[in-house]
């Protein structure tokens, strides 16, 4: 995709691990594909699994693997499904479905698929021979588990498409934001990063004092200074 990091976000594969909750190995895989072998009598045999998507950044073109704020958003669905026992081949099949049905590159966190997606995910289903998740009744009880309410909550959309993110639902402190310091976390009001706000609290000594002094330093209020570090702390606890 053509297009600048100023109005995607931009994140490296540890960075989105860290704010999805996700294995960096993970989301390599579920993005750009893998290897794998299977022996078959005498014979091995190489097989390749490919993305369920291509990623809004070309590697080749920014030297290292770098995502964008939609993507970060899908592997929040993504994750869900496979938590919830969902084969990536089920998955692939749905992401293809609603991009088709939608008419969008990036479906999973599409409005529409909050309330269309259950056809779309029971059709996935059906084309694999998994006989547990066979059954309507079964398929509709995990759709309900993965597409709830609260894997939308803070995320704000223009007509259809999600445009930031409010990574802590109802409280709006902290916001994720493509079009603001490249999407990373950052106090919403000030615009200041949660990291930076983090890192000067740690180097001030970690204490109610150092909440006063960050505060001074960026010129914002103490209480969005522990908006930041209560974010940051709650990152590193999910690690």
């Amino acid at each position: 995709m053509n297009a600048t990091f100023d109005s995607l976000g931009i994140y490296t594969l540890a960075e989105a691990a860290h704010l999805v909750r996700v294995p960096t190995r993970s989301i390599n895989q579920w993005l750009y594909g893998y290897d794998y072998t299977r022996k078959f009598a005498d014979e091995t045999v190489k097989k390749h699994v490919a993305p369920i998507w291509t990623p809004q950044y070309d590697s080749n073109t920014w030297g290292e693997k770098v995502i964008g704020f939609r993507d970060l958003l899908e592997l929040r669905v993504v994750r869900e499904f496979i938590q919830h026992g969902v084969s990536v081949a089920v998955i692939r099949k749905c992401f293809e479905n609603a991009k088709s049905t939608f008419n969008d590159s990036y479906p999973l966190t599409a409005l529409r698929f909050a309330t269309d997606g259950k056809t779309i995910f029971a059709d996935a289903v059906r084309s694999e021979t998994v006989e547990e998740m066979m059954d309507l009744h079964k398929k509709q009880y995990v759709f309900r588990q993965i597409i709830k309410p609260s894997l939308y909550e803070g995320i704000e959309y223009d007509e259809k498409n999600a445009k930031r993110w409010f990574p802590e639902g109802k409280k709006r402190d902290i916001v994720i934001d493509p079009d603001r310091q490249f999407g990373k976390p950052i106090v919403a009001e000030f615009g200041v990063p949660t990291a930076a706000l983090f890192a000067s609290y740690k180097a001030e000594g970690a204490d109610k004092a150092a909440v006063a002094m960050v505060a001074r330093i960026f010129e914002i209020p103490t209480k969005s200074v522990s908006a930041a570090i209560r974010f940051e702390e709650h990152l590193l606890q999910a690690a």
